[in-house]
């Protein structure tokens, strides 16, 4: 059966501060940061019948302290906390994402293989962001 695109927006559930405790994986994401945020609404669409439990720190920073994550580092790069414990950051968190969205699990594998590169290229990407949402006071 071939997929089709559709543009129109499916509401997504808000994000709580809380994980699920039957969540495959726990992305802690930054939605102050207008790019970050763009990104995860799509991905979140992409994923809305997966097992993910989506906690955004802006709204929630109690979250990050919960963990035992300092929330600036968390506000810089996207956190993804696996089913049995495990935070993967940045790049790697990436791809532990990508491997769970249908339609991108190719993406994930690929990321995993090119980490010597995506790592370097996220981790200076995210500084440059993380920079620019402080000037512009995003937070």
């Amino acid at each position: 059966m071939e997929a089709t695109h559709s543009t129109r927006q499916t509401p997504v559930p808000p994000a709580t501060a809380e994980p699920a405790p039957d969540a495959a994986a726990t992305v802690y994401y930054n939605s102050a940061c207008p790019v970050c945020d763009a990104g995860i609404r799509s991905q979140r669409e992409r994923m809305q019948g997966c097992n993910v439990h989506w906690v955004d720190v802006h709204q929630n920073p109690q979250s990050a302290q919960a963990l035992g994550l300092d929330l600036e580092q968390v506000r810089e790069r996207l956190h993804v906390r696996a089913a049995d414990g495990h935070m993967h950051i940045g790049a790697d968190a990436l791809a532990a994402l990508w491997s769970q969205s249908p339609g991108q699990r190719w993406l994930g594998a690929l990321a995993r293989r090119l980490r010597w590169l995506g790592r370097p290229l996220y981790n200076a990407f995210a500084r440059g962001l993380y920079r620019w949402n402080r000037r512009r006071g995003h937070w």
